[in-house]
């Protein structure tokens, strides 16, 4: 589908492993698109097409099996030449609309990220001795190379591989349900990041990306150089926690509490003014647990409620010049210096269709007030 009189292209691949270029009559009965991308949750599309009475998908593409759960579909956006790829997942779902009036009858299409081949199959009781949980993570991501996922694995802060005299760690449930729960653990997080090539991907697992350079800035209530129409922002002062875990001292009934690492080794401040932590909550189980894991388990909860200032808002790509990424940085400006400043994407959802192409999106950070004078670019 290419969208008229803008320079945005969408390409649409299909297949049952490798995908390849849809046929014309796919394209051009493409009628929207929609992709959602959240940090921390499994990325999901919806496509829709028109189902002609007498159409190729109707006759032949759909009775022969091409949208059936589990072919291959790959999404890439190109604006303004630079090509961004937005979805490499399976499908999942189908949904036929019939309609008497002429143009009104509808094949939809709704699928997931890769990731839902990864939460297929339980794999109890699988044994990893003496690796520690950023090796059991690159192993099991290696499994799903034919998908051309590559693995891209952060060690974990606090070493955490056990002796095989000592403890053996076993898997439990599925890949991608293991896969999170080791991230949970360490405060990080796993994802599948498409791309930059078509059939790409890169298996993420690590803490949230808050470094580098940020995208193009939004810009609001800037008059002819605004890019995003409106901006809505919120503090909950209520949203940030301080966790509690105690520790027993070996060969003791003593126990100590664990001191409580800084959230900033997780994740660099983007804020001047981070908003304090109100309450305090006692994390359950942590007694029997090594130093290093209820370290890590403490790091965890106390970056999972962080995020204090969210914002959100819609933009128009064809006037942003650029997509909008997700789990990045991103620059605010006009919106004044209590929410001027960094951000991190925390989700975006894109809206395209014929002409047409939108992104809702979602921001966060720790608290008020920038922590650079100028939001570049």
């Amino acid at each position: 589908m290419a969208a008229d009189r803008t320079p945005i292209h969408l390409t649409l691949l299909l297949g049952r492993r490798i995908p390849v270029p849809a046929p014309r009559e796919v394209t051009e009965a493409l009628l929207s698109a929609q992709v959602t991308v959240t940090a921390g949750q499994r990325s999901g599309f919806q496509l829709s097409f028109d189902l002609a009475k007498k159409g190729l998908i109707h006759n032949v593409l759909l009775p022969a099996g091409f949208f059936d759960p589990k072919v291959r579909v790959v999404l890439m956006a190109t604006v303004r030449g630079t090509p961004t790829v937005l979805m490499d997942g399976v499908c999942i779902r189908q949904e036929v609309g019939i309609s008497n009036q002429p143009g009104q009858s509808t094949l939809t299409v709704t699928g997931e990220d890769l990731t839902v081949l990864m939460d297929l199959e339980e794999r109890e009781g699988v044994p990893f001795p003496a690796m520690p949980p950023s090796a059991r993570v690159a192993a099991i991501i290696a499994q799903y190379a034919s998908y051309g996922i590559v693995p891209v694995v952060v060690p974990e802060l606090f070493p955490q591989a056990a002796m095989p005299t000592q403890r053996i760690d076993f898997q439990k449930g599925t890949d991608l349900g293991y896969l999170n729960e080791l991230a949970k653990a360490n405060g990080y997080v796993f994802y599948l990041d498409p791309g930059p090539a078509p059939g790409v991907s890169k298996g993420y697992w690590g803490p949230e990306v808050r470094l580098g350079v940020p995208q193009h800035a939004l810009t609001v209530n800037s008059d002819g150089s605004s890019t995003v129409d409106q901006l809505t922002f919120s503090f909950d002062g209520a949203a940030r926690e301080q966790p509690v875990a105690m520790v027993q001292i070996p060969f003791t009934r003593i126990s100590a509490p664990v001191p409580v690492p800084q959230v900033s080794v997780l994740r660099p401040p983007l804020a001047a003014r981070p908003a304090p932590a109100l309450k305090k909550k006692v994390i359950a189980h942590t007694a029997k647990k090594d130093t290093p894991m209820a370290l890590a388990e403490t790091l965890a909860k106390a970056a999972e409620s962080a995020d204090a200032v969210t914002g959100s808002g819609q933009l128009d790509v064809v006037r942003y010049g650029h997509v909008l990424r997700p789990r990045e940085l991103v620059g605010v400006r006009g919106a004044g210096i209590t929410y001027d400043g960094l951000y991190y994407v925390k989700s975006v959802t894109h809206n395209l269709q014929r002409g047409s192409y939108t992104q809702n999106f979602t921001l966060a950070r720790e608290g008020l007030i920038a922590l650079q004078p100028r939001v570049i670019p």
